[in-house]
């Protein structure tokens, strides 16, 4: 009997030996907690295979694809049990406008040596943000602004004693101490002044005819081909006729090989560019002119947002919102194998199954959340982050009543990882949060590993931080367990150089989604603490966001 319960004891602690290690090994966690039965990486994947087949077109707005998206995801809202999010819709209306362009293929530049032309696609991309039929550059002046940046709180304005009315200017991509100058903004970590969209803005502002951005693959973190793909093409825009917005008649891109011509031909060269980092730089008109034009074909319409929720149990009005975004590029230029169908599986079809996961998982609760969750997926975040901001600007849930938002854009897709990307280092507590709930996981939080990317800017959170409201944004890690930093790197960068914005972002049977699943859990500990914590989540000092939200009246 003795030697018969010896023997059975010992293989018990050799399970437990087994398994324990095999935990170790795996990057599993034997913690768990009310809610993880309803993740499901098998019906991700099922998701996501839908929400990507060629089927969709693309998941444009304006397009078919568009209908069978959202169609789609109505369905599956309804099918894991959310409510609709506004009033007795899964839908808000989002009014748009498509504008597409026909550009010149050269633009002329007469200049102090001579003329000659720029060659389009090849040498710039142009596009207009304007509904007029014609929109020209007639002989119209070009100045370099530097970076084109106004920043009083931070002592710089490129555009200070520059009357630029009906100019072109030409500025530089990223911020003034991207790799030249940490002192100067954030460094290496790009602000919103970095981004291009931030530049356009800030022309129309100041009463500029155009803006071109320079382009450098480093700086602007991707290449000169993802902004080609927008060459003769059309792009969407928020509806606002009767606002008196102003906008450029002419934005777009030059190549750098292009710009230094242009600064050749007007007697400078490329080391204007460091001088443009430099206090009390001053622009320089160039002494050129340009001329080209576009041709615009303008078709209002709406898109939709998709809006589902949980009631909360005992703060019904209050509110924690996960979005992602559920469009992508649509039918486009073809790629070397003839593909033109831009599936999108990994942005974003993969983090809007992500909401579903979430969805159940909430669903799945012994008892409801106390607070009300809110399941956002949006539309054109491709052309602008327009669905976003269109609910950032027409919220059905008060802002000073949402505690927080918690986006994705791409879940990990190459097996369980120890780390979690967070994307803006020392935004919000909602980092702790997360920290928090990753070494309750045995993993652990890391930044992002491209800050000059601007990434925090680049996204849907992005509109809801622009309110005040604490945002959480994360990546897939690159510590892939049993492979290695390396590895997880090395994935990284060839979705970017191979994939981003390409026809071959599709799912394949090599994608390993366990460490989506992983990273869900982690988002929906995050928005259970919020949901249940009495003390709302807060903006940390040194973060742009803070003053919107002691604006907003909220806690």
């Amino acid at each position: 009997m003795r030697k018969a319960l010896f023997f059975i004891l010992s293989i018990l602690v050799s399970f437990i030996f087994i398994q324990c290690n095999s935990n170790t090994q795996t990057g599993g966690s034997s913690y768990t907690e009310d809610g993880f039965t309803g993740f499901s990486a098998d019906t991700l994947r099922h998701d996501i295979s839908v929400l990507a087949a060629d089927s969709l077109l693309g998941r444009k707005p304006f397009t078919e694809g568009e209908t069978k998206t959202i169609n789609y995801l109505q369905k599956r809202f309804a099918e894991v049990g959310l409510e609709p999010g506004n009033g007795n819709s899964y839908l808000q209306e989002v009014p748009m406008v498509n504008i597409a362009t026909v550009a010149d293929s050269v633009m002329q530049v007469q200049s102090p040596k001579g003329n000659f032309q720029l060659k389009g696609f090849d040498d710039y991309v142009i596009w207009t943000e304007k509904t007029n039929p014609v929109i020209n550059l007639k002989n119209d002046e070009l100045v370099f602004a530097g970076y084109g940046v106004n920043a009083p709180e931070r002592g710089w304005n490129d555009y200070e004693g520059l009357d630029v009315k009906g100019k072109v200017v030409m500025v530089l991509v990223n911020d003034p101490g991207y790799g030249i100058d940490s002192s100067l903004f954030k460094g290496d970590t790009m602000t919103y002044y970095g981004r291009w969209t931030y530049k356009f803005e800030e022309a129309a502002r100041q009463g500029a005819k155009g803006c071109l951005v320079i382009h450098n693959t480093k700086a602007a973190s991707y290449p000169f081909s993802v902004v080609q793909n927008n060459w003769n093409g059309s792009r969407l825009h928020l509806d606002d006729r009767g606002k008196n917005t102003k906008y450029c008649d002419v934005v777009g891109w030059v190549s750098e090989p292009a710009a230094i011509q242009l600064l050749n031909a007007a007697g400078y060269d490329s080391t204007l560019f460091k001088k443009a980092a430099q206090k009390g730089f001053k622009p320089i008109a160039l002494n050129e002119k340009l001329t080209t034009g576009i041709k615009v074909t303008a078709t209002y319409n709406k898109s939709h947002n998709v809006i589902g929720k949980i009631t909360g149990a005992k703060h019904p009005d209050e509110y924690i919102i996960y979005t992602a975004h559920w469009d992508h590029l649509g039918i486009g230029k073809p790629d070397e194998t003839g593909d033109s169908i831009y599936n999108g599986a990994y942005d974003n079809a993969s983090a809007t199954a992500g909401l579903l996961q979430l969805a159940k998982a909430f669903k799945s609760l012994r008892t409801p959340p106390d607070r009300t969750i809110i399941f956002l997926s949006v539309t054109a975040e491709e052309q602008g982050l327009w669905g976003s901001a269109y609910y950032a600007e027409n919220p059905v849930y008060p802002v000073a009543k949402t505690l927080a938002n918690i986006n994705m854009d791409g879940l990990n897709n190459i097996g369980k990882t120890k780390d979690i990307i967070i994307v803006g280092q020392g935004q919000s507590e909602l980092e702790d949060y997360l920290k928090e709930a990753a070494k309750k996981m045995d993993r652990y939080t890391a930044f992002e590993f491209h800050p000059e990317a601007g990434s925090y800017y680049r996204s849907d959170h992005f509109n809801f931080a622009r309110v005040g409201i604490p945002s959480l944004y994360t990546s897939k890690g690159i510590d892939v367990i049993g492979k290695g930093k390396d590895y997880g790197k090395q994935k990284s960068d060839e979705y970017r150089d191979k994939h981003y914005h390409r026809p071959s972002d599709e799912i394949t049977n090599d994608w390993n989604l366990d460490g989506a699943i992983e990273d869900l859990k982690l988002l929906f500990m995050v928005g259970k603490q919020v949901a249940s914590n009495e003390k709302w989540p807060q903006w940390k000092e040194g973060s742009e966001f803070k003053k919107l939200r002691e604006q907003s009246g909220s806690h």
